[in-house]
């Protein structure tokens, strides 16, 4: 994997680069749409592709290890012949998994023991297990396994859990370096930056991944619980030691204000849940603010869901349409309110590449933010 720095902002630390892997390049900064068991929800391949332009995708280690099963994946040649992705795509390495499945799992030195979601049985997943794991999986990008705090851990906590963080980083490249692809592509693995909200703990954590030389690099652990300032803090913080020559990426944010307050921190790889979760749940994002197509205000309104072309959907979905389709439950108006934001998203990252190599990110970003704050 190869990452060429293309332009920096004058004004802010802000980037545009590419990212080139064994499936293809990728234009930073970028948002990855999450597809957790190798399937953006309500999404086909071809409106992946075609219609948002999604150029990586994040799939989740954790999930697919359980469903279908490294089995099936193995048989397949691997998750981009398994789901007919044939672009870039990362996976995550369960250590979210060990934040949000708190009540599900043990954690020890040696890593995690947890109950499966779906039949209760048992299952351990070590540093080196989630190389292997991540290996067979077979995706451009590898996440190293850590702990994810919660954003409002004590500092004790923060501590304890940051050293095994780093522990099984250790672990993992030496993993990692023993072992080989299995699909015949290069495979990439990024450590993550913990360290709760603590600058201390973040600038150790920053330091120590920094100095393992990695292909890129994340930051992890914020959107947690903490003040949305204190997460742009940590950003700023941690970035401002990370190496400037390799990828950052930012783990699980977050709203399309925090992706522009991210990049203009030097924030290259995004991803989330939130576009196609709130859009299954009626809320579109538009250059001009959100919207609950639930709202009876859009029961006559007979333009199209997206008039000034930010996003893709097809103009014959009027707002009026989707605001009938989502109160009588049908399917298809997750299927178009997904669609809608996720393409807002690449647009959004691909208008601030396009600014930052203009040279004036900071006051289309400024506007940006303010519109999109709106409520419509």
């Amino acid at each position: 994997m190869t990452f060429t720095l293309q332009h920096t902002d004058p004004k802010t630390n802000a980037r545009a680069g590419l990212i080139t892997t064994g499936h293809g390049t990728i234009e930073t900064p970028i948002f990855m749409p999450v597809g957790t068991l190798g399937s953006v929800k309500a999404v086909h391949l071809h409106e992946l592709t075609d219609d948002i332009h999604a150029q990586i995708i994040l799939g989740n280690t954790y999930h697919l290890y359980l469903r279908p099963g490294l089995e099936v994946i193995e048989a397949a040649g691997g998750l981009h012949r398994f789901n007919g992705f044939n672009r870039p795509m990362l996976t995550d390495s369960g250590g979210f998994q060990v934040f949000s499945l708190s009540g599900i799992r043990k954690i020890t030195e040696q890593g995690v023991e947890f109950r499966s979601h779906i039949d209760g049985s048992k299952h351990f997943f070590s540093p080196e297990r989630v190389m292997d794991i991540e290996r067979s999986i077979g995706a451009d990008i590898m996440m190293a396994f850590d702990e994810c705090p919660p954003g409002t851990s004590d500092y004790d906590y923060a501590k304890k859990s940051l050293q095994l963080t780093q522990n099984w980083l250790d672990r993992c490249i030496a993993r990692f370096n023993i072992t080989q692809p299995r699909y015949g592509y290069h495979q990439a693995l990024f450590p993550i930056v913990q360290g709760c909200t603590y600058r201390d703990l973040r600038i150790q954590a920053a330091e120590h991944v920094a100095g393992k030389d990695a292909e890129g690099n994340a930051i992890g652990g914020l959107a947690v619980g903490e003040p949305t300032e204190v997460m742009y803090e940590m950003i700023e913080l941690v970035n401002s030691i990370l190496p400037a020559d390799r990828p950052r990426y930012l783990m699980g944010v977050g709203t399309p204000q925090n992706l522009l307050e991210g990049i203009e921190r030097g924030v290259d790889m995004f991803d989330c849940v939130m576009p196609t979760r709130n859009g299954r749940n009626a809320m579109l994002f538009t250059r001009h603010g959100t919207i609950n197509m639930k709202n009876k205000k859009w029961e006559t309104d007979f333009t199209p869901v997206d008039p000034e072309g930010t996003s893709y959907v097809d103009t014959a979905y009027t707002r009026a349409y989707l605001h009938h389709l989502f109160k009588a439950q049908e399917l298809l108006a997750m299927q178009i309110a997904s669609i809608h934001n996720l393409a807002f998203y690449l647009w959004l990252v691909g208008e601030a590449r396009q600014h930052i190599i203009q040279g004036n990110f900071s006051i289309w970003k400024s506007k940006m933010i303010a519109d999109m704050a709106q409520r419509l």
